[in-house]
């Protein structure tokens, strides 16, 4: 019986998901603008650029299509790159795992520049570049 109530269960919580989220009805790959488009079941349409999403970076085009909706129409699937988006983060701006979006995020603040991030690094190479690592020093026995 504990089978059947934990699908009663999961039955309920995809109606109440299905009621307050949209669903994804068609998606396709633009290739006039190089974007992934999203029609959603509230008539809004998504696109975002391939090389913004997890498992979607550095596709061509042929390997965007095609596209293939989830029968809840929460997930897109790239059957070519065995791909897969869920709906429900991606309006939410998550275009990935948690940890590919920090890897993004980190790649993209080492590479900004600024005056004071300049001026650190001539006063750190003044003075000798970056410190070596301290070695522990090992306490020798008598």
């Amino acid at each position: 019986m504990e089978f059947d109530e934990q699908m009663e269960r999961a039955n309920r919580r995809a109606v109440e998901l299905g009621a307050s989220h949209p669903r994804a009805v068609r998606a396709r790959y633009d290739s006039s603008k190089g974007q992934i488009v999203v029609h959603l079941s509230s008539r809004l349409d998504v696109a975002f650029s391939p090389g913004d999403a997890e498992g979607l970076e550095g596709a061509n085009p042929a390997q965007l299509e095609p596209i293939e909706i989830s029968p809840s129409g929460f997930g897109i699937h790239f059957p070519k790159l065995d791909a897969d988006l869920y709906l429900p983060a991606l309006l939410e701006g998550f275009l990935g795992s948690k940890r590919w979006m920090a890897g993004r995020l980190g790649a993209t603040g080492g590479r900004s520049t600024s005056a004071a991030k300049a001026s650190a690094a001539r006063k750190n190479g003044r003075a000798g570049g970056r410190p070596r690592k301290a070695t522990a020093a090992v306490a020798g026995s008598s």
